[in-house]
């Protein structure tokens, strides 16, 4: 097989592009997966315009695409551009382990592909509310960033703003609570969509301390300017309308891990993929990196850090064999 590689990379965000860098850099020969148009429409780094909460990124209109272009660009000018192979507009559809330990790859074309190792960075998608039965009501608003779904990410834009969180588990009312004890929001709403609250005791209470008000009617339109993404509140089943000029949706995550499932490797109770502390799987020499693994923060940065981790990790075990293979050859071992 021509295409063989020591390392393939699946999935072009934060985690993946991090780890495609660091290989290369590390003078290993790297495969890039980046995924079809389809799986970039659903990934997260297509909702993500602004990264506010990352030094020196708020130039970009497009934070997390548009760094990582610039990076490919870089590679293919530097001294490394030939340990890269960047397999444009393709994602993976088959990772199968084989008899001497490597891995082989079919890509959405139904091209094989062979590498020593794989770094799985699939990453996951936020759980959209539906109103009369579509997601399409909340693109606009959750493109320009008026709705928006991880805390530590943009928690800072509800600041001085009503405020309302959409979702009806504790998980919600944990998101309401503790935007309102750090940002003292004017108002703080939880907006369940014609779902039964599923709050514990203690989130009860805190939503009674706090006068935050619950709203358990479906909503059946948003109100703003959706070429804008200008968001001004809700209107519910009963006619009622909501001032709210910005939300939170809190509805779970979807996780793919479709890929780690398939081959073998070990998942939590949510789907996340269980890794050691380099990111190595069950799975000898499969790693995970990103927001697809377990018990990690689901932050561009630490998604950075998990993938350096991996392919350092990775470069570590092609050098032992190296090293063995060297003091072999010369009767040393």
């Amino acid at each position: 097989m021509s295409n063989k590689y020591q390392i393939a990379v699946i999935g072009g965000g934060a985690a993946g592009m991090m780890a495609t860098l660091r290989g290369v850099l590390n003078n290993d020969s790297v495969v890039l997966f980046p995924g079809t148009p389809k799986d970039k429409k659903r990934s997260r780094e297509k909702w993500v315009y602004k990264v506010e909460n990352m030094p020196g990124t708020h130039k970009y209109k497009k934070g997390i695409e548009e760094p990582n272009k610039e990076t490919l660009e870089w590679i293919e000018q530097s001294e490394f551009k030939d340990n890269l192979t960047f397999v444009k507009g393709k994602g993976v559809t088959e990772v199968t382990k084989l008899s001497d330990g490597s891995f082989e790859l079919i890509d959405s074309s139904g091209e094989k592909y062979q590498a020593e190792y794989v770094v799985l960075c699939t990453g996951i998608m936020d759980v959209q509310p539906h109103f009369n039965d579509s997601i399409k009501p909340i693109l606009p608003f959750a493109n320009a960033q008026t709705v928006d779904y991880c805390l530590r990410c943009d928690g800072h834009h509800v600041y001085d703003k009503h405020t309302s969180i959409i979702g009806h588990t504790s998980g919600a009312a944990w998101v309401a609570v503790m935007l309102k004890e750090r940002y003292n929001t004017p108002s703080m709403s939880i907006l369940t969509n014609g779902e039964t609250p599923q709050f514990d005791e203690e989130t009860q209470k805190l939503i009674k301390a706090y006068k935050i008000e619950v709203f358990t009617e479906a909503i059946v339109d948003i109100l703003g300017d959706r070429k804008s993404g200008i968001i001004e509140g809700y209107k519910f089943a009963s006619g009622r309308t909501l001032e709210s000029a910005f939300s939170f949706v809190s509805l779970g995550t979807i996780v793919y891990n479709e890929l780690a499932k398939a081959i073998g490797a070990e998942i939590d109770g949510r789907g996340y993929v269980l890794a050691n502390d380099k990111g190595e799987t069950n799975i000898e020499n499969f790693y995970v990196a990103g927001d697809l693994r377990a018990n990690r923060k689901k932050q561009i940065y630490t998604a950075w850090d998990m993938a350096v981790d991996s392919l350092d990790d990775i470069n570590a075990k092609i050098r032992r064999k190296k090293r063995a293979a060297l003091l072999t050859s010369q009767g040393l071992a």
